[in-house]
């Protein structure tokens, strides 16, 4: 039997980075999230898996190990996400929000820990805002407790998810064991948000659908709906006739410069009530796919916010996943999460530096006693050092 490698994913929300990973041949051995609505959706699709309900600044490596049932040891690999909603480019930045130093406890468990390979997964404007270079600050935190890491931004379109949005992935080794490649492009043509979600059944403002009306028509629908007969999370947000209206005038991929002069709305951001274009990838999927007025998130030829469908679909999550929890947080549940085929090309990478390494040099290296973790002035991962957005 092929060995393969165990993974601890922390921030793990609903699960995307850990389903991805189990395509690519790795065994996730559970999650931990302090968000309880994740932590329920988690388990309610990895069963069996456990999803600890802790927050990471107060996590001791001995709550991980007796809730899992596991050792140090036996975790081959960590994945996550620690939030960095300071330097997201989506909404408000702020450079002294405390979660962006989620950072420093996540790699005080890894030097802990002393997984053979790490994977962290953030935002795009981690690198929009790097004036203080935070990304290599975490690079030379890596290499303060021995690992060797690296990153770069991908953009989720190049490996089949049918949207634009961009995110830094950092890999890391120990020192002595192979290095990871990070992924190349796998596809020639972009999946579009037509090839992705013009199979599910048309809704009107407030309308359910619980079944399909017709046919899977590309292969990224035929993967994703799989053998599922009953549709699950598919409504519609009950928006006012008026909205409804307001919307009826933008054409697909149009924005709000198509709506007549009476019915034009007095706020927004640039890119509100703007459909998503159905012969292009979508810009991005975030909690606010529901609502028109907060961005590019109307459907393409419906005239209506997306659903949370809709929104898994558009990151890649079979239709056999079910999101619980109240509308509201089920949409942050998916704009937040990992899209599992990005996570899975990520997870073919780790999974083939792992299998170039021996046993012997695998025992050796992780047997060596981890260098202490402390943070320089210079060095010390505090993203609130830098200077905040103007």
């Amino acid at each position: 039997m092929v060995y393969k490698p165990k993974v601890l994913d922390l921030f793990c929300g609903i699960g995307g980075l850990s389903f991805g990973l189990t395509r690519a041949g790795l065994e996730p051995i559970g999650g931990v999230d302090n968000w309880e609505d994740a932590a329920r959706t988690f388990e309610h699709n990895h069963a069996p898996l456990r999803c600890l309900i802790a927050d990471i600044s107060k996590l001791q490596v001995s709550d991980l190990f007796e809730f899992f049932g596991v050792l140090p040891e036996d975790v081959d690999v960590m994945v996550g996400g620690p939030p960095c909603q300071g330097f997201s480019t989506v909404g408000k930045r702020d450079s002294r929000d405390p979660r962006n130093r989620l950072w420093k406890h996540y790699l005080e468990l890894v030097a802990q820990i002393r997984p053979a390979y790490v994977v962290v997964e953030n935002v795009e404007g981690l690198v929009v805002m790097d004036r203080g270079n935070v990304c290599e600050q975490i690079v030379a935190n890596f290499a303060r407790i021995g690992y060797r890491a690296k990153w770069r931004l991908l953009r989720s379109a190049d490996f089949g998810v049918p949207q634009l949005r961009k995110r830094v992935i950092f890999m890391a080794s120990l020192a002595g064991l192979a290095e990871p490649s990070f992924p190349v492009p796998t596809i020639d043509e972009h999946v579009t948000v037509a090839d992705a979600i013009g199979d599910l059944p048309s809704l009107r403002a407030g309308e359910l659908a619980a079944r399909y009306s017709s046919a899977p028509t590309t292969a990224f629908q035929r993967a994703r709906r799989g053998p599922s007969r009953i549709l699950k999370n598919h409504q519609a947000a009950n928006h006012p006739p008026r909205f409804v209206e307001v919307l009826s005038h933008i054409p697909d991929g149009g924005n709000r410069k198509s709506i007549p002069g009476h019915l034009q709305p007095k706020s927004g951001f640039h890119n509100s009530y703007a459909r998503l274009a159905s012969n292009k990838p979508a810009v991005a999927v975030t909690s606010n796919m529901r609502k028109p007025s907060s961005a590019r998130a109307t459907h393409p030829t419906q005239h209506r916010g997306l659903t949370v469908r809709e929104g898994l679909r558009l990151q890649t999550f079979d239709d056999s996943f079910e999101v619980l929890g109240s509308r509201t947080s089920q949409y942050l549940q998916v704009g937040n999460a990992v899209p599992p085929l990005l996570a899975e090309v990520i997870g073919r990478q780790v999974l083939d530096a792992y299998s170039a390494n021996s046993k012997h040099s695998m025992r050796r290296v992780r047997s060596q006693p981890s260098a202490p973790i402390v943070f320089s002035a210079k060095h010390q991962l505090e993203l609130q050092l830098l200077p905040p957005s103007t």
